[in-house]
């Protein structure tokens, strides 16, 4: 054989494509010659059974159709020469059961598409369909990686094909399709030296891409050019078209990424990109598998998983999109999900319904704007700026002619609020504010706990008295400021004098204080603390409310719960906690013994925390817990008045305290969380009798949050009015701030 007749102009044998072949040209016949002799290469004649098929095709081709030459098409991979139609003839037989999902008028309109796909795992599926559719003329692909065993499961290569750059692996499948397909291989992938060439002429092109920041270069690209990109991301069959060409000022990923900076995401690690992605993807609406997937990458697996099944059910979403652009039809800009798993659970023809989305209908202010002026307004705007698990605000107050009662509110309580020490310890707190206030307004009286006894809802009552207290009366500006800050701040040294004012706040409402500074046992302790995080997600009753205490703006009303803008956290992050914020997700991580990612926030703000303080108790009765609460407030006033950032990280099992209290909190991870309450006890050297109140961490430097909102006052404070008149309470309790 003649090997001069088949090299290209670099002196190669053709990586990709055919090389075709006519008996009527004199070259042609020697290379064919030497072809047939080598004993090496198979040859494989069709001629008369594809001049019998087409014959057959209706309409009937003409003479002159008839009588266009065969060929000889030579697959140097395969060391294969086989028999084919001429180009005219083989086109429209192959082609020919297309019709009339595609007529003919439109299979030619097609055919002078030329299209660019980047990325050969998801394109190849694509680039293939759209040969075997003929939806184009020419097919530019661009891939600088080479296919591995693991592509397998999705590429419908084989193991010869193995190391072969992924993009020639999709090109000799295609030329094996068809042998006058036109298709650019661009092995290289795409950077700045290769855009111009492959994007020139283009009337379409597909990103399947791996690559963030050539996913946003292409886009701008594209945008530059006016070409329309097509993107299918094969999870529950989501497709994105953004048409350029109609919109040149359209924003890249509608909008999703907000400002893009494609360099800054050059080099990204598979982990450090799922952020990014799942806002792309948009997180809630991906699949349990894929999201709960999510969490486990870099963990129990390597990267995100995709099917086979999914990617060709893209490949047929591409060519669909394709076949309305190539033909002129309706293709807008815009996002769908074609869910194959949603469409077959239809047919047992339930129907499904949505809750309808409540607008945010909070009349709530920022209390921290509107201090009164009046004592007992004073008083009672204090107690309503207490801290609360989750700001459920576990209290009503209840003024009477002689004082200002705190009630507990248990219809305000979640599951972690065991025995209701939770919310003991929130209503210690709103009564220590209450002193503070009433000390600065010189109305201090007497303080009681549980004056109907340990089981009534009666917590605390304040007598409003004449007396004042400095030292309580100069927290009252911090006190007014003390706020939660999530933000993860700073590690810096507490100096000695202010661990020693912390340590003096919690023993004067006559408890300990635990300080931790080491770097070694905050590590200790942020893993305990991730961990118990994990449990909370993964337990279906705590995560339901966990996720119930989470408000979002325009969704929710803000004057309860958690407003997910006060949780630090950036874009990134709030994508997560959408994913985090499902149940079938969750369920996935439990199933797999997974999630471990879930306590990675907690565990990366202990990292940059100065101190985690825990208040530490010598009983667990309900008083217990009510002065544990007072003892919090006082040190995170202190802390306030020294700029810290204070965050409350209590871990699950803070309030349980029995083994029926474990199983009953966190059905099925008992042992588990036995063990961490033990290794918690064992690091900070609680006593057995010891309790912990509350875990706060403590940072510099943590930068200003957005503050939790209060429920109106009206509907926590109620009057009991006197038998004879009393002017303190007529003239203090009528203005009503809301």
């Amino acid at each position: 054989m003649n090997e001069e007749m088949l090299t290209s102009p670099s002196g190669q044998l053709p990586a990709h494509a055919a090389i075709l072949l006519r008996d009527s040209n004199i070259d042609d016949r020697s290379v064919l010659a030497d072809l047939r002799c080598d004993p090496l290469i198979e040859v494989i004649d069709h001629g008369i059974s594809l001049m019998n098929q087409w014959r057959a095709i209706r309409p009937a081709p003409t003479a002159q159709e008839i009588g266009e030459p065969m060929r000889w098409a030579y697959y140097p991979w395969r060391r294969t020469v086989v028999s084919v139609l001429g180009p005219r003839a083989f086109r429209r037989l192959r082609l020919d059961r297309n019709r009339n999902k595609i007529t003919s008028a439109e299979q030619d309109r097609l055919g002078r598409l030329t299209i660019g796909v980047v990325g050969l795992s998801v394109g190849h599926v694509i680039a293939h369909t759209l040969a075997m559719e003929g939806l184009c003329e020419t097919l530019r692909l661009a891939d600088f990686d080479t296919v591995e065993l693991s592509n397998l499961n999705r590429i419908p290569a084989t193991v010869l094909d193995l190391g072969i750059n992924k993009a020639v692996v999709a090109a000799r499948r295609i030329a094996e399709l068809d042998p006058y397909s036109r298709v650019e291989v661009y092995s290289g992938g795409l950077n700045e030296g290769s855009l111009d060439a492959f994007f020139d002429g283009l009337d379409l092109v597909i990103e399947e891409c791996d690559s963030l920041d050539m996913k946003v270069r292409v886009r701008e690209e594209a945008r530059t050019r006016g070409i329309p990109v097509l993107m299918q991301t094969s999870d529950r069959g989501l497709f994105d078209v953004e048409r350029f060409d109609s919109e040149p000022g359209r924003d890249l990923f509608h909008g999703l990424l907000g400002a893009l900076d494609p360099q800054a995401w050059a080099g990204l690690t598979t982990r450090d990109k799922a952020p990014h992605v799942m806002r792309i993807l948009e997180a809630s609406d991906l699949s349990a598998r894929m999201a709960a997937s999510m969490v486990e990458i870099d963990r129990t697996i390597s990267t995100w998983p995709q099917l086979a099944g999914d990617v060709q059910l893209g490949a047929a979403t591409v060519a669909a999109a394709v076949r309305r652009f190539g033909c002129g039809e309706h293709l807008p800009s815009g996002r769908i999900r074609i869910d194959l798993d949603t469409f077959l659970d239809e047919l047992e023809k339930h129907p499904r319904t949505r809750l309808p989305i409540q607008a945010d209908k909070s009349s709530a202010v920022d209390l921290t704007r509107q201090i009164p002026g009046d004592p007992l307004e004073a008083v009672i705007h204090a107690i309503r700026l207490g801290p609360s698990g989750g700001n459920c605000q576990p209290w009503s107050i209840r003024v009477t002619p002689s004082s200002v009662d705190i009630h507990l509110a248990a219809e305000r309580t979640s599951a972690m609020d065991v025995g209701f020490r939770g919310s003991y310890v929130a209503i210690g707190a709103a009564s220590f504010n209450a002193r503070v206030a009433a000390a600065k307004h010189s109305v201090l009286g007497s303080i009681a706990e549980f004056p109907e006894g340990p089981t009534s809802d009666m917590v605390v009552s304040i007598a409003l008295g004449d007396g004042t207290d400095p030292g309580l009366a100069d927290q009252y500006p911090a006190m007014i400021r003390r706020i939660s800050n999530r933000n993860f701040g700073r590690r810096a040294p507490l100096s000695g004098r202010l661990m020693a004012d912390l340590r003096r706040a919690a023993a004067a409402e006559g408890t300990s204080l635990c300080l931790v500074t080491e770097p070694d046992r905050l590590a200790l302790l942020g893993e305990i603390l991730a961990e118990s995080d994990r449990l909370r997600f993964l337990t279906p009753l705590l995560h339901e409310h966990m996720m119930s205490e989470l408000k979002w703006p325009g969704l929710d009303r803000l004057d309860q719960g958690i407003d997910v803008r006060t949780l630090g956290v950036d874009a990134g992050e709030l994508a997560k906690l959408k994913v985090a914020s499902r149940s079938d997700v969750m369920a996935y991580l439990a199933a797999w013994g997974g999630g471990h990612a879930l306590g990675d926030a907690t565990r990366d703000r202990i990292e940059a925390t100065s101190a985690l303080a825990v208040i530490a108790l010598d009983g667990d009765s309900p008083s217990d817990y009510v002065r544990g609460g007072a003892a919090a407030e006082r040190v995170w006033i202190r802390a306030t008045r020294a700029n810290l950032g204070v965050q409350p990280v209590s871990p699950v099992c803070l309030y349980a305290r029995t083994e029926q209290d474990r199983n009953g909190l966190c059905a099925g991870f008992g042992a588990e969380l036995a063990e961490l309450q033990h290794r918690f006890d064992q690091i900070l050297g609680l006593g057995a009798r010891q309790a912990p109140a509350l875990v706060l961490r403590l940072s510099h430097d943590a930068g200003s949050v957005t503050r939790s909102q209060r429920l109106p006052r009206a509907s926590i404070v109620s009057i009991t009015p006197s038998s004879t008149t009393d002017t303190r309470t007529t003239t203090h309790v009528l203005p009503r701030f809301s």
